[in-house]
């Protein structure tokens, strides 16, 4: 379509705009103004308008954008082929002759030939972009080539363009070799993966760290061992690894092997193999090798084997050469797996060379003598003393044992005095291995060997330092107590009995002697009827040690003694029981205190006895003195009678703590009872009520109750009910003021919070009282009406109409005269039948709802007890006697 036929289109309403257009051509505004007023004009017109616009104004960004944007638009739909595609085409250049220095300009036109799929063209483009552009833009430009040449899929242009790129952008060298890894140039990736790792300064973009580009480029070096840079040495690099990179050293050593297997060099393999199971440290990396290598060999096996299927008309010799092979193969197989477990300790000594022990379960393993030797002696070679763990004498000693299963006792012998000059950790591993070169001894029946073995082990040094610290253990050795008990022992079974005794007194004299050894000591001496030497023994031991360690000595002393004079030596056993219990602490001293006792039982006076019992029960823990207690009532009973013991029951009374002195008051409330004392036994049970919560302790209450039932009448009965309602209450009370005060904590900050938020609402005066009234009620609630702590005297306002009232224990008048009425006994007990709940609660005694009057009555003749006579025996026959009336 020409200019006039354009110009034919024109209507009365573009003339304004035509003539502003022409009267300011050179102001944007008058063109843009025109064009929004045609905004709905057809395509021809407005690609008209804008070229008079840009004809007139060929600087203008705005308008070359927006008409290539509106021409772009355009073609959508239409096919690459079509000649408007080639439009936009020439006026993107014509464009570009002014906007040269715009990057979105470029990017749109290589986008928009990106689209026209013209590779060639799009490249040049991207060229001249790039020599257009200053540096700054280039990055835009590099985003959108980068992304062409991939999908144009030309790997060497693509590889070209990558290292103009990377002359720019060194640091995205790791976005170029996953390219080159796609296309699978290996060789080149290979070398900037060297290059990469060889710098330290690099900083990987995509977060990996050293390590793992390292392990990537060991992975890709021996898997494709054939198609990378032969310059590059892929043991030295895989082996740089290894030492480097401890945590995959497996993974590398099976990287290294792989690339000489990849390139057929099976033996080579095999000795990369071998040489990292004798190498690594961990048991995780022994595996991965294990199991590559066992991999590796029955790979070979079975392709050896499909082998000889496919070469069936083979000659004789052939075949047996064939034949020898497999059979080498199958024995290296076999040998390989038969070493696993002696690969798996060389892996665990590597890793702590001084673990005895693993040394033993490498012993073990073996079962040639020679080999056995030589592990000892590299073991013992090896192990640091200080550094080792576990006990170093149990190698040695397992040394010398194995020369002595195998009748070398000459060699055996070199071997313990090879281990006595040896240092070790501590002195109990050396007089093991000075114990075991004696027992060697005493199993080849050499007795005098073993004791001159022991009297060179316990031989003091020529110069004694006073201060042994720091002294090897071989100068510390002749205090040993556990060699000197071993020599005492071998003493007491070979020797004589001035030579044990010498042993024995120097133990004493080196001030190493143990309880245990002065009791052996005393029993030695007692067995060869040197009593008095075994009592001066004792007398040593007590002398030396305190308690709690002096107890067995002081026990077995006294027992023997009592034993030995019974009662002929009767004040000096006195004082030997005296000296013991002074120092005896009270955890342990039941049992001296009780053997005191039994003493004077047998062989002293009934009194000293008791006296001994009554110190014993203020000398012993709380823990055990109600028991002494009862020993103590046992025997006084026993002695003196029955009635001896209310004096010791009311002692323990007093002195017992409160969980036990309910059961002391029931024992004697159960001896008054049976003694006939039956107000004694009622006093007793009212001063043990006291500590017994009825809801706890409802035993202690349903024997009361069955006394009463027994031996009570109509008061006392009522007087144990009154006094179980005011120890529950007691009790409720304590429960209850606890509780009170933990809810009023907690009401306290739930309505310092809600008086807070009213603050902070604006909430005024009468809000905040309204508030704690309802604290105060929601207070009353949860307690609930019996529950509020009230004032003596006050009644609850909050629990509406209920009070606190006090409830009496006896019926009022008019309930008297109603019972009268209704013809029963208003004294009558209600006496329950057998099998029935004799355990009366509160809740069974009729409570009034409305006050009730305090009524003053006589006192009950029972309240007198036994000073005043009762009209009967009991309840059951007042009540008969009322009846006859």
């Amino acid at each position: 379509m020409d200019v006039e036929d354009l110009t034919s289109l024109l209507t009365e309403e573009d003339y304004p705009y035509e003539e502003d257009c022409i009267r300011h051509p050179y102001y944007l505004k008058s063109w843009w103004r025109y064009l929004e007023f045609k905004i709905g004009a057809s395509p021809q017109v407005r690609f008209w308008i804008y070229e008079r616009a840009l004809n007139e104004l060929p600087g203008s960004y705005k308008l070359w954008h927006n008409y290539l944007k509106e021409r772009m638009t355009h073609v959508q739909g239409k096919f690459i082929t079509d000649s408007a595609y080639e439009a936009v085409n020439a006026t993107f250049e014509r464009c570009l002759t002014y906007m040269h220095k715009m990057p979105r300009i470029w990017i749109e036109y290589c986008q928009f030939l990106v689209n026209q799929i013209q590779h060639t063209r799009t490249r040049r483009t991207f060229d001249r972009a790039l020599a257009a552009l200053p540096i700054t833009q280039h990055e835009r430009i590099w985003k959108i080539y980068l992304q062409f040449v991939k999908e144009i899929n030309v790997p060497e242009t693509a590889v070209r363009i990558y290292r103009r790129y990377m002359k720019l952008e060194p640091g995205s060298v790791e976005q170029f070799i996953d390219y080159l890894l796609k296309v699978e140039r290996l060789e080149e990736a290979s070398r900037l993966l060297v290059k990469t790792v060889n710098d330290d300064g690099f900083v990987s973009k995509t977060g990996k760290s050293r390590h793992e580009l390292w392990l990537q480029l060991c992975d890709l070096v021996s898997k494709n061992s054939t198609k990378i840079d032969k310059t590059i040495k892929v043991e030295a690099l895989l082996r740089a690894g290894i030492d480097k990179f401890t945590d995959e050293v497996g993974r590398l050593w099976c990287s290294l092997a792989d690339y000489y297997i990849r390139q057929s060099h099976f033996e080579k393999a095999r000795d990369v193999f071998e040489e990292a199971l004798n190498s690594v440290m961990t048991i995780r990396d022994f595996s991965k090798l294990w199991d590559a290598y066992t991999t590796f060999e029955d790979s070979l096996i079975a392709a050896k084997l499909e082998l000889q299927q496919t070469h069936r008309n083979l000659s004789k010799e052939e075949r047996e050469a064939e034949e020898a092979e497999m059979d080498l193969r199958m024995a290296r197989y076999e040998h390989l797996l038969g070493r696993r477990d002696l690969l798996v300790s060389s892996v665990m000594l590597r890793r702590n060379p001084h673990n005895v022990y693993e040394w033993h379960k490498r012993i073990q393993l073996y079962e040639h003598p020679q080999d056995i030797v030589e592990t000892f002696t590299m073991a013992l070679r090896t192990i640091d003393p200080v550094k080792a763990v576990g006990k170093t004498h149990t190698l040695w000693n397992n040394f010398a044992r194995f020369y002595e299963q195998n009748g070398d006792i000459e060699q055996a012998r070199a071997i313990f005095e090879k281990a006595v000059q040896a240092p070790f950790k501590t002195i109990d591993h050396l007089a093991s291995v000075w114990c075991e070169y004696a027992e060697m001894e005493l199993r080849q029946q050499n007795y005098q060997e073993a004791l001159s073995v022991l009297q060179r082990a316990t031989l003091p040094p020529v110069n004694i330092s006073k201060k042994l610290r720091g002294e090897p253990v071989q100068k510390k050795i002749f205090k040993s107590v556990k060699l000197w008990s071993f020599y005492a022992d071998i003493e007491e079974s070979l020797g004589t009995f001035q030579t044990t005794k010498a042993v024995y007194d120097k133990i004493i004299e080196l001030r190493i002697a143990t309880p245990q050894v002065i009791l052996n000591y005393a029993a030695f001496l007692e067995e060869n009827k040197y009593f008095e030497e075994s009592f001066k023994i004792y007398e040593k031991g007590v002398n030396i040690f305190p308690f709690p360690y002096a107890l067995d000595i002081w026990i077995t002393y006294l027992k023997k003694f009592v034993g030995r004079y019974g009662g002929k030596k009767l004040e000096r056993a006195r004082d030997l029981y005296e000296q013991a219990v002074e120092k005896v602490p009270a955890e342990t001293a039941k049992i001296l205190y009780t053997m005191y006792a039994q003493l004077e039982e047998t062989y002293g006076l009934a009194r000293h006895a008791m006296s001994v019992y009554d110190r014993a029960t203020r000398a012993v823990a709380e823990a055990d003195r109600y028991k002494m207690y009862l020993l103590y009532i046992s025997k006084a009973a026993e002695l003196f009678g029955v009635t001896k013991t209310r004096e010791i029951f009311q002692k323990a009374i007093g002195a017992l703590p409160e969980n036990d002195v309910k059961n002391a008051c029931l024992r004697f409330a159960e001896v008054e009872r049976k003694l006939g004392e039956i107000d004694r036994a009622r006093a007793i049970y009212v001063h043990a009520s006291q500590y017994c919560d009825p809801r706890v302790e409802g035993s202690f209450w349903q024997t009361w109750h069955q006394f009463e039932v027994r031996h009570g009448n109509e008061e006392t009965f009522r007087e144990m009910l009154r006094i179980k309602r005011s120890v529950q209450a007691q009790y409720n009370t304590q429960v209850n003021f606890m509780s009170a005060e933990m809810l009023a904590a907690n009401v306290k900050a739930e309505q310092e919070d809600h008086l807070a938020k009213r603050r902070r609402m604006g909430g005024g005066l009468e809000d905040e009282m309204q508030a704690l009234e309802a604290q105060a009620m929601s207070l009353a609630g949860s307690l609930g009406p019996e529950e509020v702590p009230l004032p003596s005297g006050t009644t609850s306002s909050l629990a509406g109409d209920s009070m606190i009232r006090f409830s009496s224990a006896r019926p009022t008048e008019s309930e008297l005269e109603e019972l009268v009425r209704m013809g029963s006994n208003p004294e009558e007990i209600n006496l329950r039948e057998a099998g029935e709940d004799d355990d009366m609660s509160v809740d069974e005694v009729d409570v009034p709802e409305n006050d009730v009057d305090i009524v003053q009555l006589p006192v009950p003749n029972a309240v007198f007890g036994s000073s005043q006579p009762a009209e009967g025996f009991g309840a059951r026959d007042r009540l008969k006697k009322k009846r006859k009336k």
